[in-house]
């Protein structure tokens, strides 16, 4: 993901959408090896957050702003919860699209949504739904920001149906 238009709106900072990017790279990351979710959420913490000299963006995985209760709150969710999640997702897909069968980056974001959907005191689920596609359109130019929508969409369907 480049550039700061992604996390930064008008100039403002958008510390919660920070958490929320930085929650899909430590979702990869924590897939990619056996590493613990509080490994993982202490090694964002220390070595990718905050800005470097000369950087604007996400560039080099950076996230400049950065929520870090949410962003701990959705990591720790996604890890807790990654069977429940990966079965609502499994039921959402075709019966010839497994879950593994999606992209790593996809996978994880939608799983870091799913989280975020679960937290009784979250923001609502149209937001929740809006940030990840959001950053889905960081991540992806393909159809992937479509997908995302929609099992996001239908998760928040089922997780929250009194929004609806």
């Amino acid at each position: 993901m480049s550039g700061s238009g992604q996390q930064q709106a008008q100039g403002k900072p958008r510390p919660r959408t920070g958490a929320r990017v930085a929650a899909v790279q430590a979702l990869f990351q924590a897939e990619q090896g056996p590493t613990s979710a509080e490994t993982v959420i202490d090694e964002f913490v220390r070595f990718r957050f905050g800005a470097t000299e000369g950087s604007e963006g996400f560039e080099d995985g950076r996230v400049h702003d950065v929520d870090v209760r949410l962003f701990s709150a959705i990591v720790r969710a996604a890890v807790r919860e990654q069977d429940k999640l990966d079965g609502m997702i499994a039921e959402m897909l075709t019966t010839d699209w497994k879950i593994d069968r999606l992209d790593p980056v996809l996978r994880a974001l939608v799983r870091a949504g799913a989280a975020e959907l679960t937290m009784k005191d979250g923001a609502p689920a149209k937001v929740v739904i809006n940030e990840y596609l959001d950053v889905a359109h960081g991540f992806f130019e393909g159809d992937e920001p479509r997908m995302a929508n929609g099992l996001l969409d239908r998760m928040a369907h089922q997780l929250r149906p009194a929004e609806f």
